[in-house]
């Protein structure tokens, strides 16, 4: 490492240390104007409740001490209007929930007031702190990166099993952290759906269910082979950073208020985008698209000696920043709906709610057009484009999910389980969440169609409730993302994405792409099983002289271009889609004919 890759880590490390002590640089000032609300009922029934405590115009020196009492504030205000509706009903013309305050309002309304009331350092100077933050950390990204252009091409293992940021968990070490990831989810969960046990309780069982078909009925309890996913030592400061990575989505998704300072350094730019403040998302998306470009940028200098992956770095830099982010807030700020042209349902799980076809279908010509674009990219899309190309063109190519994947995650692919114990596990999850995506949409259309909102014993706003928490927040970004640095960068993809494991489904039986081995060349060194991210023994079949084809391959190409002796390419063909997947195919000659034995 040079002098000018230390002074980017040194800056870079600086402005993470700036950033987060950032949340607590604000003062809030609790007055009426700052008191957030629907409705003249709920902001009067607020400022009494705060007056009567004695904290109306109160200064808070921290957003910790301000949240807590302003909480305070809303509940008690809440159980008020419920107490004087219960006695006196509402006023004429009011409807029972213009007059009370819900639950799922008291989220928005503490958001809005931490948002509303902060004066101080960062919301007095969002663009200084943007500068000191995001700037430099891409500064300091980039003076690590450039770098790396002037080594020899070609990949290198630089210490990444004797790196503690990249060698991963001991499996005692795994094994407590996943242990305790879900017992804290399934816990938070209880609340989250107002103490009903029913939804966390059944999850709870087909975990222990999916346990005891791996672990019993198919007798998986030794874990062969166990290279890549198991070091000796453990790797403390990865774990750190898997922590931090953790910590955030936890406040992303469900705490959001304690990261208004850094929203409020990226509202100029929200603001010069779509026209409106900035939200917790569109934080998150700006973060998300400088993360793909920088570290697209190390992914290039890294891999620069293979065209494939410079081209596909490339790709999803742009479907990154132009389709998921630039696109949609130009789409709003020409007062259309917010829409990510690349997201596809399953993964958008939202796409067949009724308050989004409402949005789209009355939203003109586009809105439509949007809608249609939608359906067909679902029934007509992803089987015609994965049977000519794989489920890379999406995976590794488009997705967003897959772009932070192979840009931040890529340091962290070698943490990847390549245990058979790994795949099983994988095939029950991964499908098994596609089936919960299938039921939960069927109830959301059910309802949508005949306005019931429920099917026998299943209520479709509880069932969706549960799927967007567990799902499309804790897995997909508590676990998807936070376990990076813990066990490997596609831990989402490999094990919860429903989208990857309907393009999977086609990919395994009806498409033309393949991995294709040219097994006498191959000298067992293992590169190419090391740097797989989806847990495939790809040695194991180019040591057999066998085609790959796996449902689970994202086609990333990895593989391929580290392999020193070319023995893997990744091709297309139709002559034997319905023989790809023999289990061992070698070519005989002799003096009459040339032909594949099975």
């Amino acid at each position: 490492m040079n002098t000018i890759q230390k002074t980017g880590i040194s800056l870079f490390l600086l402005a993470m240390v700036i950033f987060t002590l950032a949340l607590g640089w604000s003062d809030h000032t609790l007055s009426t104007d700052s008191i957030y609300a629907d409705n003249d009922y709920h902001r009067s029934a607020i400022a009494n409740t705060a007056e009567s405590r004695g904290l109306l115009n109160k200064t808070y020196s921290s957003n910790l001490s301000f949240i807590s009492d302003y909480q305070s504030i809303l509940n008690e205000a809440q159980s008020n209007l419920n107490s004087q509706f219960q006695g006196e009903g509402a006023p004429d013309g009011v409807a029972e929930w213009d007059f009370k305050i819900g639950d799922w309002k008291i989220k928005d309304y503490i958001f809005q007031a931490v948002r509303n009331s902060s004066s101080g350092w960062v919301p007095n100077r969002p663009m200084l702190f943007f500068f000191l933050t995001f700037g430099l950390a891409i500064l300091g990204g980039f003076l690590y990166i450039i770098p790396m252009f002037q080594t020899v091409p070609g990949i290198k293992h630089n210490g990444i099993y004797n790196d503690s940021l990249t060698r991963g968990l001991t499996l005692p070490v795994r094994k407590i952290l996943l242990s305790l990831a879900i017992i804290g989810l399934v816990i938070y969960g209880v609340f989250y759906m107002n103490k009903d046990f029913v939804w966390p309780l059944l999850t709870l069982i087909i975990i222990g269910l999916i346990i005891y078909m791996v672990m019993v009925r198919e007798a998986s309890k030794d874990r062969t082979p166990q290279r890549s996913a198991s070091p000796t030592t453990t790797g403390w400061i990865g774990l750190g950073v898997g922590i931090y990575f953790i910590a955030f989505y936890i406040l992303l998704y469900w705490k959001a208020e304690y990261l208004t300072n850094w929203i409020e350094m990226v509202d100029p730019i929200s603001m010069a985008l779509s026209g409106n403040p900035a939200s917790q998302w569109f934080l998150y998306g700006l973060m998300y698209t400088i993360i793909v470009l920088v570290m697209g940028i190390r992914m290039i200098a890294k891999y620069r000696h293979n065209k494939y992956q410079i081209i596909r770095t490339i790709s999803v830099i742009f479907f990154q920043t132009a389709f998921a982010f630039l696109l949609p807030e130009i789409l709003v700020r020409m007062n259309q709906p917010w829409y990510d042209f690349k997201n596809i349902w399953p993964l958008n799980y939202t796409f067949f709610f009724d308050w989004n076809i409402e949005t789209l279908t009355s939203s003109g010509a586009l809105g439509i057009f949007m809608f249609v674009w939608g359906i067909a990219l679902i029934i007509i899309g992803v089987p015609v484009i994965t049977y000519f190309f794989g489920k890379r063109w999406y995976c590794s190519w488009v997705c967003g999910c897959g772009g932070l994947a192979e840009t931040m995650g890529d340091p962290y692919r070698q943490l990847s389980d390549k245990s058979l114990r790994a795949w099983k596990y994988e095939r029950y999850i991964i499908h098994g969440v596609l089936v919960f995506a299938i039921v939960m949409t069927a109830l959301v259309l059910f309802t949508a169609i005949t306005g019931s909102r429920s099917v026998l014993f299943l209520s479709s706003d509880t069932v969706r409730g549960w799927y967007g928490f567990l799902i499309g927040s804790a897995f997909a970004g508590v676990v998807g993302t936070g376990f990076y640095p813990l066990m490997g960068n596609r831990v989402w993809c490999r094990f919860g994405c429903p989208l990857a494991a309907y393009l999977g489904l086609v990919q395994r039986f009806k498409s033309r792409f393949r991995i294709t081995v040219n097994g006498s060349q191959c000298i067992s060194c293992g590169n190419c099983s090391t740097y797989c991210e989806m847990g495939i023994d790809v040695r194991w079949y180019a040591q057999r002289g066998q085609d790959i084809v796996r449902s689970s391959c994202v086609g990333c190409g990895v593989c391929s271009a580290v392999c020193p002796r070319g023995v893997l390419r990744l091709e297309n063909g139709s002559v034997d889609i319905d023989e790809r997947t023999s289990q061992l195919r070698t070519v005989h000659i002799d003096e009459s004919q040339v032909k594949i034995l099975y």
